[in-house]
């Protein structure tokens, strides 16, 4: 199937899915999440592992800006429905598959929801991880049950906060990545060679039990009614939609 936003290709019981929107910043649109969705329905029975990866530069920059002021401009409703990215993002956590994202580059906003909702985290030195929504008045509300599961309360809490970018020697210590190399594709494969050792029944068990476990679910509901709180907000909107005309941020006069 040819795919607008993503490539995908199997190899054995290993599904490799590429964010693929150059143009764009590899930022997530409505068909980005809809093709993931539909790669991991085929991945169901009988993938073993499922690696996301992004541009060399650019892992994913979180939500497309430019997109949401091109549906205002042509008067479509401009607050999207956060929640289909919640069901990636839980598909991603929950699935009868192991989920490894391999960063290179940027990582931000929802592009840090990816990465909190799989299994392994693999980086190269240029990964650098930021969640920028406080800078437009936002906050990663549906990052944010991931992110606190993968690497505690206060760490998201001050990553949220600071608005800053980390580099992948500080994500490794937090734990949000599990192992980087400047020949991350070397570490990737010495992963893959282990894990594809792993029956899809035991995968299957596993991640149902660690499901269990967790409260992803849980916190679904409050997680999408605060992000359509935020970007329902006239002041915030204003502020994406002139960031996107001049570059300006929304504290500069």
């Amino acid at each position: 199937m040819n795919y607008q936003t993503i490539q995908v290709r199997f190899q054995e019981s290993i599904c490799y899915l590429r964010f693929y929107r150059p143009e764009a910043n590899n930022t997530i649109n409505n068909t980005l999440i809809e093709e993931c969705m539909h790669v991991l329905a085929l991945c169901e029975e009988s993938v073993t592992i499922v690696v996301l990866e992004g541009l060399p530069e650019v892992f994913c920059l979180g939500a497309d800006f430019q997109g949401m002021y091109e549906k205002m401009a042509n008067e479509h409703e401009h607050a999207q429905n956060p929640e289909p990215l919640y069901d990636l993002w839980l598909k991603l956590a929950t699935g009868p598959y192991i989920t490894i994202s391999h960063v290179r580059g940027k990582a931000n906003a929802g592009g840090i929801g990816f990465i909190a909702a799989s299994d392994i985290v693999i980086a190269d030195q240029t990964a650098q991880f930021s969640l920028s929504e406080l800078l437009f008045g936002l906050f990663p509300a549906c990052v944010l049950p991931f992110l606190v599961r993968r690497i505690g309360f206060q760490k998201a809490n001050y990553l949220t906060l600071m608005t800053q970018p980390i580099r992948v020697e500080q994500a490794l210590t937090w734990g949000l990545v599990d192992a980087y190399d400047a020949q991350s594709d070397t570490v990737l494969r010495k992963h893959l060679l282990r894990l594809r050792r792993l029956s899809k029944t035991g995968i299957l068990r596993y991640k149902r039990f660690m499901d269990e476990l967790s409260d992803l679910r849980q916190y679904k509901s409050l997680a999408l009614a605060s992000n359509q709180e935020v970007f329902s907000d006239a002041q915030n909107l204003k502020g994406i939609f002139r960031y996107v005309e001049t570059g300006q941020f929304p504290w500069m006069d």
